[in-house]
């Protein structure tokens, strides 16, 4: 039995813990999921099941059977095929497929941007990518279309970061003056208190750049769903992608190559974890703070969030800039081999961090509160969902 394959029989175990020291709460404590009525009939319904997935994971390549979707209450999705070339993954399957909640969430999502100005242009490509679908699949807590769509003005407002000002597919890219507008854009995630004589000014500024606006209001508008604390998380996981955006600047204007040691990094500090930390309040519950910051809870949780933006490398291998780098290119570089045993390579390691986190969050589900157990299992769940979305977005279909 490999090293792996043993982490997961053991996570099923009730010795699993050891493998994690201390417990995060009193042991005698259970941690399970409340069971949910026969048929998913509001927040928290949709979920059915969801710490039994967390502890068997499903290999699935392609899209949501139309028999599971059915049981969660949902119609099937489309089952459109992950794009050539993409190679299987230990993932698990998306939990819900519910289209026409996807569709009323995206249409509003793009009426959002509009308003605020992103994407000028590019409404279109936004429409197709079905941000909202993303949300959909990935919080399948709640059925709101409301509490979704203030996830998705989150997650559109991060990703137009990326493509208005570091990968320039909006915008023209302008590298040398990166941090600056990074900065302006984290004066108001973490509002900038100035002098009264010289506010203004700043305003002035965030007023000119649209990617600042999207994300003041989308921060707005997680407010009536969020807690402070939860709030203050994702203002954290921001802050920390953009030093990650600082990183990648770096690279482009110093013409610079990153080891794969050195990407990896990048990855743990720009992935999808600023989506992925609203799973409680999406789902309307709250972890204990302590159990959140707790060094093994973010540990695991950082795994999963890893292992979704290198899944998003391979997925998006077909329409990257050849001045773009994801982990295959630069394995292949690095290692001198061909890149079919690059991907291959890169297939290993969002393997490796899959298999790790579900061998820790399964022990922590058992140590730790109830909120915790069903924060691991919405993760897992997120996981899943953000995988079936890339299989069908045309963001990843089709050349941008």
């Amino acid at each position: 039995m490999s090293l792996l394959s043993r982490m997961a029989a053991l996570a099923a175990t009730p010795e699993a813990a050891a493998l994690l020291g201390a417990p995060l709460a009193d042991p005698g404590r259970p941690a399970p999921l409340p069971s949910p009525p026969s048929r998913p009939s509001g927040l928290g319904t949709s979920a059915a099941g969801l710490a039994d997935r967390l502890r068997g994971p499903t290999r699935l390549p392609g899209p949501v059977p139309a028999a599971r979707a059915a049981a969660d209450g949902a119609a099937p999705g489309p089952g459109t095929p992950p794009p050539p070339g993409v190679p299987e993954l230990y993932c698990p399957p998306a939990v819900r497929d519910d289209v026409a909640l996807g569709e009323t969430v995206n249409e509003r999502l793009v009426a959002w941007a509009e308003e605020i100005g992103i994407y000028p242009g590019h409404l279109d490509k936004v429409r197709s990518a079905n941000f909202g679908r993303l949300m959909m699949l990935a919080h399948p807590e709640t059925d709101d279309p409301d509490r979704l769509l203030a996830a998705a003005k989150c997650g559109l407002s991060e990703w137009a970061v990326d493509d208005h000002i570091v990968d320039g597919e909006v915008e023209e890219p302008a590298h040398e003056v990166l941090g600056q507008r990074l900065a302006i854009c984290h004066s108001v995630i973490d509002q900038a208190q100035l002098p009264l004589a010289y506010a203004p000014q700043l305003e002035k500024a965030v007023q000119k750049d649209p990617v600042a606006k999207a994300l003041r209001s989308a921060l707005a508008g997680l407010t009536p769903y969020a807690s402070t604390t939860q709030v203050r998380r994702l203002r954290h996981e921001l802050a920390i992608m953009f030093v990650a955006y600082g990183q990648e600047g770096v690279w482009h204007t110093t013409g610079q190559r990153p080891p794969v040691w050195e990407y990896l990094m990048h990855r743990h500090e720009n992935s999808f974890i600023p989506c992925m930390v609203l799973v409680d309040a999406m789902a309307g519950y709250e972890v204990p703070m302590a159990e959140f910051s707790d060094v093994r809870v973010r540990r695991a949780f950082n795994l999963a969030g890893t292992a979704t933006v290198l899944m998003n490398d391979l997925y998006s291998m077909g329409k990257e800039d050849p001045t773009d780098y994801s982990l295959p290119m630069l394995i292949a570089a690095e290692e001198r081999c061909s890149m079919e045993e690059a991907v291959d390579r890169s297939v290993l390691i969002h393997d490796e961090l899959m298999h790790t986190f579900e061998a820790e969050a399964s022990a922590l589900s058992r140590t730790g509160s109830p909120e915790l157990a069903r924060f691991l299992a919405g993760t897992w769940a997120w996981v899943g969902g953000n995988r079936e979305w890339h299989a069908g977005s045309a963001r990843y279909r089709t050349a941008a």
